[in-house]
C-alpha cells in the first residue's frame, strides 16, 4: 500500500474558490479510484491559493481482478450429438480467450447455456492514474474558469506545475504543456525555488522549509496566533469574526500580522461602518479593548515578513485612511437627509419591473405588517411600532453608506432610526426584518422584527408568485426558498398561530389582484410552496414520512400548531401498543371514507343491539370533554392520550357489529358513532396515512 499525492500548482486562486475546489477534487479522485477499482484509504486535502493538493492513503499496487460469467450459445448449438464442441463453441471460448474444454453449461431462465468465467487482470495502479488524475484535473468545478496562451484546456488559474507521486515513484503524464513530477514551488516571494518532494510523507515539512504552510489548519492556527499576537501589542484583542479568518486563511501561504493605527476621529463614524470598511474592502481584523468597544487600531495580514514591518504598517494605515474618509463622508452625507426624505427617494428605485417600486412595496408591508400585528397579542404600541418600522426598513437602500456596503442593509436601517429618535422597537425591528439571512441564521428577536420579517417576506414570495416567477428544481433567483422557510422558522420560534392561508390571501390582494378565483389560484400555489418547506423542514428534524402526511394532510394552516401535532403523534406512536391502535382508527377512517352518505346526524341509543354499543359510546362521551379541554390547553399529547384509550371499546365494538348492517336505520347510527370518534383525532392527524 502507497500514499498517492496530487498537488495542481497555479496562479493565485481566489480564497472563495479553493475549498470547494478541493472537496470536489478529491470525491472525484476516490470515486474514480473505486470505480476502477483500486483499493484505497482516506483522503487529505491541502491548499495555498497558489497550490491545490490532496493525498490519498493506503493505495493499492494494482487493482482488483474482475471475475465475471459470459454467456454463450445454448448448448444445442455448442455440442453436437455427441458431445462434441461445434465451430459454434470454439469460436465462443476464442473471444474468451479460453479453452473449450473450459466452457461450463448453465441452466438459465432460456434453458441450457454455455457459459464462461473470464478473469480480467488487474493492471498495475500507476498506469491507470495516468488517465484518472488529468482527468480530474480538469474536470475541477469553479465559479469561473480561463484559458491561457494557446492550450486547449480550461482552469482557475493557469496551472505552472503539477506535482503526483504514488509512494516514491512519479506518475508520468502531460496536461497541456505541463508535465508531472516530483518538484513543487516555495514561497513566491521568501524562497521561490523549486523543491523536490521525494515521497508523499516529506509534503507538509518540506514545503515548511520554504515558507508554506500548506496544512489548512496548521495554516488557520497560525492566522490565529499571529492576530491575536499583533493585537496584544495595543492593548486590545480581535473582534470575534470566524468568518473572516477562513477567508483570510486562503489567501496567504504564510501568515504574518501586523498592528495599524487609524485616527481616533473615525471613531465618531458607527463602528458597523469602520468595521465593514476594514473587513469587506482590505480584509483586516478590527480590535477591540476590554470593555469590547472598538479602538483605533487594526490588524493586517501579509503573505510576507519584511525586514521593517513598521514600513508595511505604515502602507496599510494609508491605505485604510482612504477607505475611512470615504466611509465618513458617506455617514456625514447621509445625515442631511430626513427619514422621510429617504422614503421619498424609494419612488425612484424598482423593487421588480413588474411588481412596481420600493416606495410601494413599502406601502404594502405597513399594511401588511399592520395586519399580522392585529393577529398577535402583545402590547397596545405593537402595531404602532410595526408600522412604523415597515414605513423605514427600505429607506436605507437610498443612503450612500448601504450603497457602498450592501452589506450594512438593515445595520444603518437601524443607525438612521436611532439617529432620528425613532423608539428602540423600531430600530431594532428595520434591523432584524432581513432576518435569517442565510440559512440557519439567526432569528428576529423581538416580536415587531419577526412581524416585519414575515411580512417582507410574504410580499416578496405572493409577489413573485402572482407575476409568474416562481422557483424551479434548478433556479431560484429570488432565494424565494429561503425566505419560505424562513417565515416557517419564525413563526414557530415566535408561536405565531395566526392563519397561513389568511395572510397569504392578504399579500396577494395587497398586489391589486382582484377576482376571488384568480387570488385563490395564486393563493394555493404560494400555500403548497409553504406546505413543501414545512413538509422538507419536518423530515430534516427526523420525524417519520407518515407521520409527517397524517399530520400535514388534515391542515397547515397554524405552523406551531403542526410542529405540536407531528411531535406529540411521533411521540405516541413509539409507544408499545401503538401499532393496533393505528390500525383500529384506520379502519374507523376507512370504513367511512367508502360509505355513502347516511342520513343520521346524532347517534340514537335506542338503536344500539349490542353491549359494545353502548360501551364505546358511553367512553366516547366521556373521553370526548377531556380532549376537548386538552385542544383548548394546546396539549395535544395529553389529547392523544385521551384518544387512545378508546381502543379497546374500538376493538370490542368491531368485534360485536357488522358497522354495514342491512338494516339502514342500524347501519347510519353505527356508522354516526364511528363518525364522532373520528371527529376526536381529525383535526389532529389523519391516521389512514399511518404505515403499520
Amino acid at each position: 500500500m502507497e500514499t498517492l499525492l496530487l498537488e495542481i500548482g497555479t496562479e493565485e486562486i481566489p480564497a472563495g474558490y479553493i475549498e470547494p475546489a478541493l472537496n470536489a477534487i478529491s470525491s472525484m479522485l476516490l470515486k474514480k479510484m473505486t470505480h476502477a477499482r483500486i483499493d484505497h484509504g482516506s483522503a487529505r486535502i491541502f491548499a495555498t491559493p497558489r497550490r491545490l493538493a490532496v493525498e490519498v492513503k493506503k493505495v493499492a499496487a494494482k487493482q482488483k481482478s474482475l471475475i465475471s460469467e459470459v454467456v454463450g450459445p445454448p448448448e444445442k448449438v455448442g455440442f453436437n450429438e455427441k458431445g462434441q464442441p461445434t465451430v459454434a463453441a470454439k469460436k465462443f471460448a476464442e473471444k474468451v480467450g479460453i479453452s473449450v474444454n473450459a466452457l461450463i453449461v448453465k441452466d438459465t431462465n432460456k434453458g441450457r447455456y454455455l457459459c464462461a468465467k473470464v478473469t480480467e487482470r488487474g493492471l498495475p495502479t500507476r498506469t491507470l492514474l495516468k488517465n484518472i488524475l488529468p482527468e480530474v484535473i480538469l474536470a475541477t468545478p469553479f465559479p469561473k474558469t480561463m484559458k491561457w496562451a494557446e492550450l486547449d484546456i480550461q482552469f482557475a488559474r493557469p496551472i505552472h506545475s503539477i506535482l503526483a507521486l504514488l509512494g516514491e515513484t512519479v506518475i508520468p503524464f502531460t496536461l497541456g504543456d505541463i508535465k508531472s513530477g516530483s518538484y513543487t514551488c516555495g514561497h513566491y516571494f521568501m524562497n521561490n525555488t523549486k523543491v523536490k518532494i521525494s515521497s508523499p510523507k516529506d509534503y507538509i515539512k518540506t514545503l515548511r522549509s520554504v515558507k508554506v504552510l500548506v496544512d489548512l489548519q496548521a495554516r488557520k492556527k497560525s492566522l490565529e496566533k499571529e492576530i491575536d499576537k499583533a493585537a496584544k501589542k495595543v492593548g486590545g484583542k480581535i473582534l470575534p469574526d470566524d468568518e473572516l479568518v477562513e477567508i483570510v486563511k486562503n489567501l496567504v501561504e504564510y501568515p504574518v500580522a501586523t498592528v495599524g493605527k487609524f485616527d481616533k476621529e473615525f471613531l465618531e463614524v458607527p463602528n458597523e461602518i469602520l468595521i465593514t470598511a476594514m473587513r469587506e474592502h482590505q480584509k483586516y481584523f478590527a480590535v477591540i479593548d476590554s470593555k469590547g468597544d472598538l479602538m483605533p487600531c487594526f490588524v493586517a495580514v501579509n503573505n510576507t515578513r519584511t525586514k521593517d514591518m513598521n514600513l508595511v504598517a505604515t502602507g496599510h494605515e494609508w491605505v485604510l485612511r482612504a477607505r475611512l474618509s470615504d466611509a465618513q463622508f458617506f455617514y456625514k452625507s447621509d445625515l442631511e437627509y430626513s427619514s422621510k426624505d429617504r422614503v421619498e427617494k424609494l419612488k425612484g428605485v424598482l423593487f421588480q419591473a413588474k411588481l412596481g417600486s420600493m416606495y410601494e412595496k413599502v406601502e404594502r408591508l405597513q399594511k401588511m405588517a399592520g395586519f399580522l400585528a392585529d393577529n398577535v397579542e402583545e402590547g397596545s404600541d405593537l402595531k404602532k411600532h410595526v408600522t412604523r418600522a415597515a414605513g423605514l426598513c427600505k429607506a436605507d437602500l437610498v443612503s450612500s453608506v448601504v450603497v457602498e456596503f450592501p452589506k450594512l442593509q438593515g445595520i444603518m436601517g437601524r443607525v438612521y432610526a436611532s439617529v432620528t429618535k425613532e423608539p428602540v422597537a423600531v430600530a431594532t425591528a428595520i434591523e432584524e426584518h432581513y432576518r435569517p439571512i442565510y440559512s440557519g441564521g439567526k432569528l428576529p428577536e423581538t416580536t415587531a422584527g419577526a412581524i416585519l420579517a414575515i411580512a417582507d417576506k410574504i410580499d416578496n414570495i405572493c409577489g413573485f408568485f402572482s407575476v409568474g416567477l416562481v422557483p424551479t428544481g434548478a433556479s431560484d433567483p429570488y432565494a424565494l426558498r429561503r425566505q419560505g422557510i424562513g417565515i416557517v422558522h419564525i413563526m414557530i420560534d415566535k408561536g405565531f398561530s395566526f392563519s397561513l392561508r389568511e395572510m397569504i390571501e392578504k399579500s396577494i390582494k395587497l398586489f391589486g389582484i382582484k377576482g376571488a378565483k384568480k387570488v385563490r389560484e395564486i393563493a394555493d400555489k404560494v400555500n403548497t410552496f409553504l406546505y413543501n418547506r414545512m413538509t422538507h423542514k419536518l423530515a430534516e428534524e427526523g420525524f417519520s414520512k407518515d407521520v409527517i402526511a397524517a399530520v400535514t394532510s388534515v391542515s397547515v394552516d397554524n405552523i406551531p400548531n403542526v410542529w405540536n401535532r407531528v411531535q406529540a403523534l411521533q411521540d405516541l406512536k413509539t409507544a408499545p401498543d401503538f401499532e393496533p391502535l393505528a390500525v383500529a382508527f384506520k379502519r374507523i377512517v376507512n370504513i367511512i371514507k367508502k360509505a355513502k352518505a347516511f342520513k343520521a346526524t346524532s347517534v340514537n341509543e335506542s338503536l344500539f343491539q349490542h353491549d359494545s354499543e353502548s360501551v364505546l359510546y358511553s367512553d366516547y362521551k366521556k373521553v370526548e370533554k377531556k380532549v376537548s379541554d386538552s385542544l383548548d390547553k394546546e396539549d395535544l399529547a395529553q389529547a392523544l392520550h385521551e384518544i387512545a384509550s378508546l381502543r379497546d371499546a374500538v376493538d370490542a365494538f368491531f368485534d360485536g357489529v357488522l358497522v354495514m348492517a342491512k338494516e339502514t336505520k342500524i347501519r347510519n347510527n353505527r356508522l354516526c358513532l364511528l363518525k364522532n370518534i373520528a371527529g376526536l383525532f381529525e383535526t389532529i392527524a389523519d391516521f389512514s396515512k399511518i404505515s403499520t
